[in-house]
Parts: C-alpha cells; sequence; structure tokens
C-alpha cells in the first residue's frame, strides 16, 4: 500500500511538472493588413525599455525573436516594414501541498500508529507565471497588425534560461504571419 502511494505521489509529480512546462500562446491581428508585404524588421526601443524586466532578460527575448524572424525570412534593417515590441507580465503563484494521505490525523485512522512512518503536514512552494507579448507594428503607419501572447512558467535556473525564452518566443511566433484564407 505505501509502495502504491509513493508511485501515485511520484507519477501525480510528473504529471503537474509537464503541464507546468508549457507554453499556452493565443494571437490576434488586423485583417486588413497585408502581410505578404512585410520583408524587413527593427526593434521598438521606446516599446522595450518599458518592458519591466531585466536587461538581461530582454537581450535573450531580443536574441530569440531576431532568430525567428530571420528564420522566417524577415530582414533585420535600419528601414523596416515592421516594428517589433514586447511587454512582460508576472504573478506569483503560491501552491499549497497536503500531504496526509487518507484519512484522519495520521492519514491511517485515528490515532497513533507505531508503523507510520510518513510524511504528513503541509508543504507550501511558490512558482512564477509570466507573459510575453510580441507586438508587431506597421513602421509606416503606426499601427499595431499582429499580437501574439504566451503564458507560462518561468525558471530560475539560469542555464535553462535561454532555453525557456526561447521556447516562449518560438511557440508565440509560430503563429506568424497568419494564415489568411
Amino acid at each position: 500500500m505505501k509502495r502504491l502511494l509513493q508511485f501515485t505521489s511520484v507519477l501525480l509529480l510528473l504529471f503537474v511538472v509537464a503541464s507546468c512546462s508549457s507554453v499556452k500562446v493565443a494571437s490576434d491581428y488586423d485583417k486588413q493588413a497585408s502581410f505578404d508585404t512585410y520583408k524587413t524588421f527593427a526593434f521598438y526601443k521606446t516599446g522595450i525599455d518599458k518592458a519591466e524586466i531585466s536587461d538581461l532578460d530582454k537581450r535573450r527575448i531580443l536574441r530569440a525573436i531576431e532568430a525567428e524572424m530571420t528564420a522566417k525570412g524577415y530582414v533585420k534593417s535600419e528601414n523596416p516594414d515592421l516594428l517589433v515590441s514586447i511587454f512582460t507580465k508576472s504573478r506569483e503563484e503560491v501552491n499549497v501541498y497536503n500531504n496526509n494521505f487518507g484519512w484522519g490525523p495520521y492519514g491511517y485512522g485515528w490515532g497513533w500508529s507505531p508503523w507510520y512512518y510518513g510524511n504528513y503536514g503541509t508543504t507550501v512552494s511558490t512558482s512564477t507565471e509570466g507573459t510575453l507579448f510580441v507586438d508587431l507594428i506597421d513602421a509606416n503607419k503606426k499601427e499595431l497588425v499582429w499580437q501574439g501572447v504566451g503564458t507560462g512558467y518561468l525558471t530560475q535556473n539560469m542555464e535553462k534560461k535561454d532555453e525557456r525564452i526561447s521556447e516562449f518566443v518560438s511557440k508565440i511566433l509560430a503563429n506568424y504571419p497568419p494564415e489568411i484564407k
């Protein structure tokens, strides 16, 4: 029974970790915009400076956006068709886990049991959910033509931060340019 509980706990933990690693994305665009005419891009410094994240993370995001746009055939230019801006939000999430398996004060009925050495009690952890907005602005009209949004859990692990930011940007820009029917 104890082994089954341990296996179930590990399985549940893996499920939670796997579900937290995904990035949920959405996008919206101006149906009147001519996306096939856009060939070049540049970063919109005014918008990027307003993003409330560290300069290191800004550079990570901008490098990832540049790599994705270049892979899509766009060229970075001093005289761009599109301006790229970013905006970020984050929120702390508090997770409370009750480790009291079963019922009763010790998990296996009422009273004290000398054979029960399980970990009972409550564990509290926090995680940060971040949202990245990528705005594409028509450089001539100064109008927003496309916006992509990605939401997911952030990592504090410095080795995995570049990878996680690249995942966010890749999934957001997978919806650009929109398929207009």
